[in-house]
C-alpha cells in the first residue's frame, strides 16, 4: 500500500471520466487532478486505499505537449473547469474516448459507427445561465462566487471564461446594492439570512437578459431601489424575478416566483423558433452546440410528413418543436408541469398546431397512448444523467417504434440502455459525440436505434 505524504517520480497516461489524470505507481492506479496524460512529475500520495490512491502534482518534471497555461486565478479552486490546464482538442479526444469506450465496452457496440466528436467554434463565454451561491468574505462583504468541488465552501468570483460576458455588470449592481443597504446573507447551517442564489439567464439571439434573485423570503428589503439599479443600467434587461426558496434543502430554487420587472421571462431563438424562458424553464447553456445537437437528431431521425413523433423527457418543447414541422403529429411528454406549459405556450409562440403535450411519468405516458392505439413512428428520448427506467424501455419496444433517436448527457448510462434495447431488437445504426460544455468533462451524445433489417 501507498504511504500518505511519500513523493514518486510518474508519468499521467490515462484520465478518469471525472477528468483527473491517472498513474500507476506499484501497480496502484493513482487519480491526480489538474493532471495532463503525457506529463512526467513528482507526485505527492493524498490518501491511500486497498487497490488505489489519490495525490496531487508537486512537481512537473517535463510538461505533456498537451498541457498550457491555465488562463484563470481560481481554476483549481472552484471547480467549475476541469480541462482549462489542456489544449481544446485534447479535451475533445478524452470525450471522443470517453464515449467510445462506453458504447463499445458497455453497450457492445462496433466502434466504427461512433463519428467524430462535434466540437465548438468557440470554448469560452458559452454558458447562458448562471446560479451563483452569494456569501460574504473575510471583510464582511457580500460576494457570489462557486462551489469549492465537493463542498459548500464558496470560492468568490470576479469574472469567469465560461459565463456569458452579459452577467458581469448585473453582478457588480447586484452587490453593490447588497452591500450598500446590509442585506443578510443565507447561512444554510441555521437556516437564516435572506440571499441564498443569483441566477442569471441570457438569451443570445435576442440579446435579452434575467436577473432572478433566490431568497429565504417573500419580498426584499429595498426592492425597488435594486429594480432602478438594475434597470436603469442594463439597457438588455428584459425581467427581474424573485424566487422564494425557504426549505432547508441544497435545491437552488424554489417553487415560487413572484415578477418585479419585466414579463417574467426571456425570449430566445433556436434553430429559427423562438423560445421563451423563465427561471425555471429547462433550456441547454450551450444555445450555439444545442443547434449543433438538435440538428444531428432531426437528421438521424429522418422525419416525414405522414409520421407521429414522441417527444419522450420534452422539457418545454425544445428537441421536438424544432422538429415539428416535418411530421404530421407531435406528442411530447414531460412530468414537470410547469415545463410542459412552458412547451404548450412555446408551440402557440410558433404558431405549431399539430402538437399535443402530456403531463406524465415517461413510462406511464407511453402506456396511455397504448391504450390509444397511438404508434408512434419515431421516439426521441432525451433522459435524466440517470438514463431511462428499464419498465421505460419495455414499453417502447411493445410500440413498435421504427427509429429511436436517443440523446443522452451520460455515456455510462446510454452504453447500459442500448444494451437494453439490444435485447428488445434495436440496434445501433450510428452515433456522434457533441460537445455542449467545453472546459468540463461532460460530453452529449446522439445515437440511432432501429430494427435490423
Amino acid at each position: 500500500m501507498l504511504k500518505k505524504n511519500d513523493i514518486y517520480q510518474t508519468e499521467i497516461i490515462d484520465y478518469t471520466t471525472e477528468g483527473s489524470g491517472v498513474c500507476k505507481i506499484d501497480s496502484f492506479a493513482v487519480f491526480v487532478p489538474s493532471s495532463a496524460v503525457g506529463d512526467k512529475a513528482e507526485v505527492k500520495i493524498l490518501k491511500s486505499a486497498k487497490n488505489y490512491a489519490f495525490g496531487k502534482v508537486e512537481t512537473i518534471l517535463s510538461p505533456s505537449p498537451n498541457r498550457i497555461s491555465p488562463d484563470c486565478d481560481i481554476f483549481n479552486q472552484c471547480g467549475g473547469c476541469t480541462f482549462r490546464h489542456i489544449t481544446y482538442q485534447s479535451e475533445l479526444d478524452f470525450k471522443q474516448k470517453r464515449v467510445y469506450d462506453a458504447l463499445t465496452r458497455i453497450g457492445g457496440i462496433d466502434g466504427s459507427l461512433i463519428s467524430e466528436i462535434i466540437g465548438a467554434d468557440e470554448s469560452d463565454f458559452y454558458r447562458n445561465k448562471a446560479q451563483l451561491p452569494v456569501t460574504v468574505n473575510s471583510e464582511g462583504n457580500v460576494k457570489v462566487g462557486f462551489f469549492a468541488p465537493r463542498t459548500h465552501r464558496v470560492i468568490a468570483l470576479d469574472d469567469c471564461q465560461l459565463q456569458s460576458r452579459a452577467f458581469s455588470p448585473a453582478i457588480n449592481i447586484f452587490l453593490e446594492w447588497a452591500n450598500q443597504n446590509h442585506i443578510s446573507v443565507y447561512d444554510e447551517k441555521i437556516h437564516s439570512g435572506i440571499l441564498r442564489h443569483l441566477y442569471l439567464r441570457y438569451a443570445e439571439k435576442t440579446d435579452e437578459l434575467m436577473v432572478c434573485i433566490v431568497a429565504n423570503a417573500n419580498e426584499l428589503r429595498k426592492e425597488k431601489q435594486l429594480v432602478q439599479m438594475l434597470s436603469e443600467n442594463l439597457p438588455n434587461l428584459k425581467s427581474i424575478v424573485l424566487n422564494t426558496n425557504t426549505d432547508k434543502t441544497n435545491v437552488i430554487t424554489g417553487k415560487k416566483c413572484r415578477t418585479l420587472y419585466g414579463d417574467g421571462y426571456i425570449t430566445d431563438i433556436l434553430c429559427d423558433m423562438k423560445f421563451r424562458i423563465s427561471p425555471l424553464s429547462f433550456y441547454q447553456v450551450n444555445r450555439t452546440q444545442a443547434e449543433k445537437l438538435y440538428q444531428k437528431a432531426a437528421e438521424f431521425a429522418n422525419l416525414n410528413k405522414n409520421e407521429t413523433l414522441l417527444d419522450m423527457y420534452c422539457g418545454t418543447g425544445t428537441i421536438g418543436l424544432t422538429m415539428a414541422n416535418y411530421v404530421k403529429n407531435l406528442i411530447g411528454v414531460e412530468i414537470i408541469p410547469q415545463a410542459v406549459e412552458d412547451a404548450k405556450n412555446n408551440a402557440v409562440l410558433n404558431e405549431i398546431s399539430n402538437a399535443e403535450f402530456i403531463c406524465a411519468d415517461a413510462a406511464q405516458a407511453a402506456k396511455i397512448l397504448q391504450k390509444r392505439n397511438v404508434k408512434p413512428d419515431c421516439i426521441v428520448l432525451d433522459p435524466p444523467r440517470k438514463g431511462c427506467e428499464s419498465s421505460l424501455i419495455d414499453t417502447i419496444s411493445e410500440m413498435s417504434p421504427e427509429r429511436i433517436v436517443y440523446v443522452s448527457c451520460d455515456p455510462a448510462t446510454l452504453a447500459r440502455d442500448i444494451k437494453l434495447f439490444s435485447e428488445k431488437g434495436y440496434f445501433v445504426e450510428k452515433a456522434v459525440p457533441v460537445d455542449l460544455f467545453p472546459r468540463t468533462t461532460h460530453v452529449e451524445t446522439v445515437v440511432l436505434m432501429s430494427t435490423e433489417n
